[in-house]
C-alpha cells in the first residue's frame, strides 16, 4: 500500500467545506498555529463566515475534522480570482495551510492541498497559486507544485 492512511483513517478523518460549528471545534486555535491569529468572538465568526459563505464557489475553505475527537485537525483555503486575461481567465489562490502539530505526517496536508487544487480545477482555473516558506517547498513540490519567480510583500501594519 503506497499510502500512509488506511480505511479506519479514511473514516477518522472527514475532508469538507468550513461549517459555522467549527469555530467550537478548534478551527481557530489550528489557525493560531500558522500564524498571528487573535481570538474572535462567536458573533464576530459568524460575520466573517456569513460574509464568505456569500462567495460561494469563488472563497471555500478546506478542513479535515478527526471524528473521533471532534477536532479540526486541518485546514487551507483558495479564492478565485476573475481575469481579463487569457479570455477572461480565472486563477485560484490557495492560502492559509496548516496541520495541527499533532496530527502531521499522516498525508492531511496532501488531502487539503488536493482538496483545494480540486476545487479550482473544477471552477474553471487556468492555473492554482500559492505563496509558501522555503522550508514548506518540498511539501509543496509533493503536491505538484513548482517554483517559480519571487514574492514580494509590503505590510500595512
Amino acid at each position: 500500500m503506497e499510502s500512509n492512511t488506511t480505511s479506519s483513517d479514511e473514516q477518522r478523518y472527514q475532508v469538507r467545506r468550513l461549517e459555522i460549528t467549527d469555530k467550537n471545534k478548534g478551527f481557530m486555535e489550528l489557525l493560531q498555529q500558522l500564524t498571528v491569529c487573535d481570538s474572535v468572538t462567536d458573533e464576530e465568526f459568524q460575520k466573517r463566515f456569513e460574509e464568505l459563505k456569500a462567495y460561494g464557489d469563488d472563497h471555500v475553505i478546506c478542513v479535515i475534522e478527526d471524528l473521533n475527537l471532534s477536532k479540526i485537525v486541518a485546514t487551507g483555503s483558495v479564492f478565485i480570482e476573475k481575469k481579463f486575461i487569457r479570455s477572461c481567465g480565472k486563477v485560484g489562490h490557495i492560502e492559509d495551510v496548516v496541520v495541527d502539530s499533532g496530527a502531521r505526517g499522516m498525508q492531511l496536508g496532501k488531502k487539503v492541498a488536493g482538496f483545494l487544487v480540486d476545487h479550482a480545477r473544477l471552477t474553471g482555473c487556468y492555473k492554482v497559486i500559492l505563496d509558501c516558506s522555503e522550508d514548506n517547498r518540498a511539501f509543496y513540490e509533493k503536491c505538484g507544485f513548482k517554483k517559480k519567480e519571487i514574492q514580494m510583500v509590503k505590510y500595512f501594519i
